[in-house]
C-alpha cells in the first residue's frame, strides 16, 4: 500500500473505535497522564506483560501514588511494591525487576531511562516489545511495537505474512511508512480488544470487513 492508503485504513479503524467509544490501552493512558515520563512508561509497560488493560490500569496508578522515579521505588519495601501492582500476572517477579532497574538507571543512567533499544533490553524484564513501546511514547521515537494483536491483525488483514512477532516487525517495518510506526500498535491493541479479537473476531462491525481476506479466521460474529 502507499502513504494515502495506509492513512485511509488508520482513519477508518480508527473511526470506528471512536464509534464504539474504545477507551485508549492502559500504557497509552498512563502515558498521557504522565506526560510521557519514560521511567512510568517503562514500569507500566512491565506491569502490563500478561496482564489484562484494566488491571495494568489500575496497578500503575496505585504504584505511581507510592513512587514515580527510580530512586521513589528504592524506598518501597518489597510488600509495599506487591502490595501495590498485584494482581499483575507475575506480581513478584515484576517487583523484582523494577528495584533490579531502578538501581541500574541509579548507578549507570543518572537515574534516567535510556532512549536506545539495545540499552533498554538490557534491562530485567524488558523485551522487544516493552523496548519498543518505551520508545515509542516516552521518547517518541519511531519504533514498531509488535504485541499478540499486531501480529495477529497485520497478519489477519493480510498486510503481512509471518509466523512470529519478531519477523512481523521487520516485515511490517519493510511494507509500512515510517510515520505510522508509533501509532500502530495503540491502534491496533484498541482494535484487537473490541473488534478483531483473537477468536470470534467482530467482523460484521469491522471497518475492513469487505475487504480484509480473513486469514485463520475460522469463525466470526
Amino acid at each position: 500500500m502507499i502513504d494515502k492508503e495506509w492513512e485511509a485504513l488508520f482513519n477508518r479503524m480508527s473511526q470506528k473505535l471512536s464509534d464504539l467509544d474504545k477507551p485508549l490501552p492502559a500504557v497509552s493512558l498512563i502515558a498521557q497522564e504522565s506526560n510521557n515520563d519514560p521511567f512510568l512508561v517503562l514500569i507500566s509497560t512491565l506491569l502490563s506483560l500478561r496482564t489484562k488493560d484494566k488491571v495494568t490500569l489500575e496497578a500503575s496508578r496505585r504504584l505511581f501514588k507510592l513512587a514515580k522515579t527510580p530512586n521513589d521505588m528504592l524506598g518501597l519495601t518489597t510488600e509495599q511494591l506487591e502490595q501495590a501492582i498485584y494482581p499483575c500476572c507475575f506480581f513478584r517477579r515484576k517487583s523484582e525487576n523494577i528495584k533490579k532497574i531502578s538501581t541500574i538507571l541509579i548507578e549507570n543512567y543518572e537515574g534516567k531511562v535510556p532512549s536506545t533499544k539495545e540499552e533498554l533490553m538490557r534491562l530485567p524484564g524488558i523485551g522487544i516489545k516493552t523496548a519498543n513501546l518505551t520508545l515509542n511514547l516516552g521518547f517518541a521515537i519511531k519504533a514498531i511495537c509488535v504485541d499478540c494483536h499486531v501480529h495477529q491483525i497485520a497478519n489477519r488483514m493480510g498486510w503481512i505474512d509471518t509466523e512470529t512477532p519478531e519477523k512481523s516487525e521487520l516485515e511490517l517495518q519493510r511494507v509500512m511508512p515510517k510515520r505510522f510506526w508509533i501509532p500502530l500498535n495503540e491502534l491496533l491493541v484498541s482494535y484487537g480488544q473490541s473488534v478483531c479479537t483473537s477468536v470470534s473476531p467482530k467482523c460484521s462491525i469491522c471497518s475492513e470487513n469487505n475487504t480484509c481476506p480473513k486469514k485463520g479466521v475460522k469463525n466470526q460474529r
